[in-house]
């Protein structure tokens, strides 16, 4: 295996560990913001630093559509590109393409796509992404997979699944290997415990430097996400990275990191910081209410943040009815910087052994709800 993981401690079923990159390291459980073309939005590099991100996401699709895989790799990769030096994962684009519906074309090979952009027509197949990814420079790449859509009834998810297997294989054969560099399977299958498990067994077979699941958050509530983790996690090897894709919110990530997951990405903090959403640890809140027009707290007193630290909810009411942007600047950063908070939180009390304690005291919290000022 190219990249190296060392689990450090568990607590229960959670997972303490360390990430070994070409491009750094990556203490886990870890979230990574969302960097779809390149810019996590609204966020400088060095700021997305700042929060405690150590690694970000990708998208092949995109880059591969604009600005040119090609040309990132004239300009030295998306790392140097972006100006972000540390770790990078990419997925590998299925997912946006499979979303296309009218605009793509599958076949038992790969997909035959449209451009949203232009109408001009590409090509994606396992070998084609694995490509694109190399030229990207991806410390980590993803599997070319087909997602299963929602809802599905066991038979559709059967065949999408075992084609997403024949993909993998296919990837893992178009992969260079080389040092600090790896490749994830994706686990398809839906919600059938048996479809998960054939899944999980036939990536195993081909043999990857870490397992995701995929195919969850689409629509089937978190009760039945969390009974196919508990179901799927136990079939998944114990030595290596596991990343659930697309998730999600706080509880979601704290439930499924209770679970045994190490590693989550999801659009959420910053699409919901340029929609005047933000993430506090008694829930969510908008500040485009007017209940904050004349609110001087913070958004979240316990919080280091810039928009915490230095802005009250009024200045912030302001930004967002004035529509200026610093406000989706500063919502943005306080919800990468709480995910973070919370990344931290479960690593401490997993190597302390209170993990227990820290989801009580944590959906406690969540539980009370924003309080009006007095």
């Amino acid at each position: 295996m190219s990249l190296a993981f060392e689990l450090l401690g568990t607590d229960g079923a959670a997972r303490r560990g360390r990430l070994t990159t070409a491009h750094g390291t990556v203490e886990t459980p870890t979230f990574m913001p969302v960097g779809t073309a390149g810019t996590v939005k609204a966020m400088m590099p060095q700021s997305v630093a700042g929060t405690g991100a150590q690694i970000v996401l990708g998208n092949t699709f995109h880059l591969m559509l604009r600005p040119g895989a090609e040309r990132v790799a004239a300009q030295g990769g998306l790392h140097k590109f972006m100006n972000w030096p540390g770790p990078i994962l990419t997925d590998s684009g299925g997912f946006q393409v499979m979303s296309l519906k009218e605009l793509r074309k599958l076949d038992p090979d790969g997909v035959t796509f449209r451009s949203p952009h232009d109408g001009s027509q590409h090509r994606l197949t396992p070998a084609i992404s694995m490509q694109i990814q190399d030229l990207l420079d991806s410390d980590i790449t993803m599997s070319f997979d087909e997602c299963t859509t929602w809802p599905v009834e066991e038979p559709a998810a059967a065949s999408s699944m075992r084609l997403s297997m024949k993909w993998a294989e296919r990837g893992k054969r178009a992969f260079r290997e080389r040092p600090g560099y790896g490749l994830f399977g994706i686990v398809q299958g839906s919600i059938f415990p048996a479809l998960r498990a054939e899944s999980a067994k036939a990536l195993i077979d081909i043999g990857f430097d870490g397992y995701a699941v995929g195919g969850l958050a689409v629509g089937e509530g978190q009760e039945m996400m969390f009974a196919t983790l508990d179901t799927t996690l136990p079939q998944l090897p114990t030595d290596r990275p596991r990343y659930l894709m697309g998730v999600g919110r706080p509880s979601d990530i704290v439930g499924a990191v209770k679970r045994g997951i190490d590693m989550f990405d999801c659009v959420m903090p910053t699409r919901s910081g340029r929609t005047a959403q933000a993430f506090t640890r008694r829930g969510e809140i908008n500040l485009r209410n007017a209940r904050h027009r004349d609110d001087s707290r913070p958004i979240d007193a316990h919080c280091a943040c810039p928009a915490c630290a230095n802005h009250s909810r009024a200045y912030l009411h302001h930004l967002i009815r004035s529509e200026e942007i610093l406000g989706a600047m500063l919502l943005t950063w306080h919800n990468l910087h709480y995910y973070q908070d919370i990344m931290r939180g479960l690593r401490a009390n997993i190597e302390s052994g209170t993990l227990g304690h820290y989801i009580a005291s944590f959906e406690e919290e969540q539980g009370r709800g924003d309080i009006e000022p007095a």
